[in-house]
């Protein structure tokens, strides 16, 4: 197999692979023909358009890391960035539920889940015969994951567990759920558990349907637990180590949504630079001023550092090595990038800009999410300045 190697100043190995180019190619003629010509429909209506990703699925994008054996394509980090980048180079919100299945839900089974487990669960959700969702975050505990309400309190064979979970991606149509849960005292970081509840366990249901700015075709609800009783069996790991496995989990997941931010800015600025060559003002195009080259200047510039910075991340992620300063980097960088490029792009448009009728508004809208989810700025912050004082 023939790989383009670039070793950067900090030591690692920028490659791209045929089986990245290939990837590449393939997702880029999925959403050119399955996606673009339904964003701004699926957007307006905020549809969670289901039959996409069964489509998806057969095309093995639902189990992107997950090992052939258990139905999935076996590819490693840099293949999925690949995949996240070019669905979300056309809409966010799909390149989020597609982000939050591989990486959320099926990663965290995947990297905790026993044999029995793995063959249970991964065989469908890598072929996105069920859809995954993920739960940590509760209405007074965003941040503070340790100060979680909902409880699992075990009953003979079963959990039974109460509570609820907000902003959960696919939280009405998923069909399975990894749960964080009490188990113990609140604020003990040994307290939390990670237990799998499938679609139609009595006392499972989903809460209201958020309306959200931007991501408006993903999936975001409540999940509500009423005297839920879940087997036993269903504990991911050990009991009282779910916290552990969650940040485990979020440090793959962060650079998930570092890519997702890097195919949104990627989009808007391929849009800007497309239209700042076709857009004429004083009889030229208004490429030529250098009002605007500066600022497609500095978004190329930005971009291209926030691949390079998302790439380590996948490099280490792949070698086992440790990447939680990495994918913080990566997930704090190309997300404010994402943010930027996005504003730039609006800018440059215009007054067609602020309209739906071109693209670079919907990017603008999408691109914020990027700074929250799965840990906001703020918190990579925090997580990267602990990280270099050790």
């Amino acid at each position: 197999m023939n790989t383009l190697i670039a070793e950067t100043a900090s030591g690692f190995n920028f490659s791209t692979t045929e089986n990245q180019q290939m990837v590449a190619r393939m997702v880029k003629d999925f959403a050119e023909k399955h996606i673009r010509p339904n964003v701004m429909q699926w957007d307006e209506d905020q549809y969670f358009p289901v039959e996409l990703f069964k489509k998806l699925g057969q095309l093995g994008l639902m189990g992107v890391l997950v090992p052939e054996e258990f139905g999935g394509s076996g590819f490693g980090y840099h293949e999925y960035v690949t995949v996240i980048v070019e669905i979300a180079k056309v809409c966010g919100s799909i390149g989020l539920s597609v982000a939050a299945h591989n990486s959320l839900c099926t990663g965290h089974i995947l990297a905790f889940g026993n044999d029995e487990q793995k063959h249970r669960w991964l065989p469908k959700l890598a072929t996105a015969e069920w859809i995954g969702a993920w739960g940590l975050t509760e209405a007074n505990t965003g941040s503070d994951a340790l100060g979680m309400n909902t409880t699992a309190v075990l009953d003979g064979d079963h959990y039974l567990i109460n509570g609820s979970k907000n902003w959960i991606t696919h939280g009405k149509s998923g069909n399975i759920a990894v749960v964080m849960v009490r188990t113990g005292q609140k604020g003990d970081s040994h307290g939390i558990s990670a237990i799998v509840i499938e679609k139609g366990t009595p006392g499972f249901t989903h809460g209201k349907k958020e309306n959200k700015l931007g991501m408006r075709a993903s999936e975001t609800t409540e999940l509500i637990f009423d005297n839920c009783r879940v087997p036993k069996q269903n504990l991911l790991g050990i009991e009282g180590e779910g916290f552990k496995q969650a940040m485990k989990v979020l440090d793959g997941g962060r650079i998930s949504i570092a890519a997702l931010s890097l195919g949104i800015a990627k989009g808007a600025f391929e849009a800007a630079v497309k239209y700042a060559k076709e857009r004429h003002q004083f009889g030229q195009p208004i490429a030529n001023f250098q009002g605007i080259s500066f600022k497609l200047a500095d978004m190329a510039t930005e971009i291209e550092a926030a691949e390079l910075l998302i790439m380590q991340a996948a490099d280490l992620k792949n070698r086992h090595l440790p990447v939680t300063k990495q994918s913080a980097m990566a997930k704090y960088y190309a997300s404010e990038v994402a943010v930027k490029a996005a504003n730039e792009a609006v800018q440059i448009f215009g007054g067609y800009g602020y309209t739906k009728d071109f693209p670079v508004e919907k990017y603008y809208r999408d691109a914020k999410l990027c700074t929250i989810g799965e840990g906001t700025s703020e918190i990579q912050k925090i997580v990267i300045a602990r990280e270099v004082l050790k």
